[in-house]
């Protein structure tokens, strides 16, 4: 790689968060904060994977358990378990993960379309994948992983 194809590639900050082994990234642009996993109220006739609900500084919020929207095994919340919050154009929601890693810049250029995996349910949730020195980063699409939830959020409006 040239030096000018180093400095016209756009870099990009990530969240980067893992459930089971896998390690997942986000945009930070939409990232409003990562926190500890706070008292979730529960929400009737909500989808299984939408844990309820927490006031967080006083903006009621709405928990999505990534590991269950994947349809992944579940796993009791521990130390390490963290929600991340984001912002979309309509609302905020909590996205619970196992583990969040850390924040890195990647080049834009590094991340690779959708891999066609058969079979797998988070398959429909991935935006690409991105190479970063020895890991694989799987980049998150988060209008697919919330669209059944932004209906619920606009139904109610």
């Amino acid at each position: 790689m040239t030096t000018q194809e180093i400095v016209d590639s756009k870099e990009m900050k990530v969240i980067v968060f893992q459930l089971m082994d896998k390690e997942y990234a986000i945009s930070i642009d939409v990232v409003t904060t990562i926190e500890k996993v706070l008292s979730i109220t529960r929400v009737p006739n909500t989808p299984d994977y939408v844990k309820g609900v927490i006031n967080l500084r006083g903006v009621v919020t709405p928990i999505v358990d990534l590991r269950q929207r994947f349809g992944l095994p579940e796993k009791e919340m521990d130390d390490n378990s963290r929600i991340i919050i984001v912002t979309t154009e309509e609302f905020d929601v909590g996205l619970v993960v196992d583990m969040a890693n850390d924040v890195i810049d990647i080049r834009e250029d590094s991340i690779e379309p959708q891999p066609e995996v058969v079979g797998t349910i988070e398959s429909e949730f991935i935006s690409g994948v991105a190479k970063v020195e020895r890991r694989l980063l799987v980049m998150l699409n988060l209008e697919k992983v919330l669209q059944p939830i932004k209906r619920v959020s606009n139904d109610e409006r």
